[in-house]
């Protein structure tokens, strides 16, 4: 399945004879005369963990953007071997019902990727991020910390081929940013992860491919 206009290539699906999950070429996104982000190329095969850096503004969000399909690249080329149903992107937003209570939201998302023995799944990784005794309360109650580990939680649900993390480590504490390491380091060679981070120490035994913006 592809898509063609303004001079880009966006491929989304299996089809195909690529090598790599993601792979870009002079890829490159304005909004109207300004430049979100400047040409890139890169390749990150299956299993591996991208790495991006850069200052606030050099378009790290914009690029995962991209490669999560929220955004059409106004250049080049963009290449992205996986369904929309094997994707977990987890953005500045966590796509969160506030209203909703924990296990209400996972339950949710369970229902619409059709995730089997969802009310399991719910339970671990409700349990591994510690939200279990929280499970019946609202998100809307949420410290900002909470949020952002149910956000993983909802990212994590249906155990997603490749993983786009914008920040993931933002907002959490020592005790949860110390849960999402032992997570990324079981992922690490059975997931494809793009994850971009204002701390790129804390990720670099993972990394397997780094990108800076400039």
């Amino acid at each position: 399945m592809g898509r063609r206009g303004s001079g880009f290539l966006a491929v989304i699906g299996p089809e195909g004879a690529l090598q790599s999950v993601v792979k870009a070429r002079k890829l490159e996104k304005r909004y109207g005369s300004k430049r979100a982000l400047r040409p890139v190329d890169l390749a990150l095969e299956r299993g591996g963990v991208l790495v991006v850096t850069g200052a606030n503004g050099s378009g790290k969000t914009t690029l995962l953007r991209l490669v999560a399909g929220l955004a059409a690249p106004t250049r080049g080329t963009l290449e992205v071997r996986a369904d929309r149903a094997e994707l977990g992107y987890l953005g500045h937003e966590g796509f969160l019902y506030r209203e909703l209570t924990a296990v209400e939201n996972l339950d949710l998302y369970g229902r619409l990727y059709r995730v089997p023995e969802r009310r399991e799944r719910i339970g671990m990784l409700l349990e591994r991020f510690g939200l279990w005794e929280a499970r019946a309360e609202r998100a809307g109650a949420y410290s900002r910390g909470m949020l952002q580990r149910l956000a993983l939680c909802r990212t994590l649900l249906h155990e997603p081929a490749l993983l786009v993390l914008d920040e993931p480590f933002t907002a959490l504490d020592a005790e949860g940013a110390g849960l999402l390491d032992t997570q990324l380091a079981e992922l690490r060679g059975e997931r494809t992860i793009v994850l971009s981070t204002h701390d790129p120490e804390r990720v670099e035994r993972l990394a397997t491919a780094r990108l800076a913006l400039a």
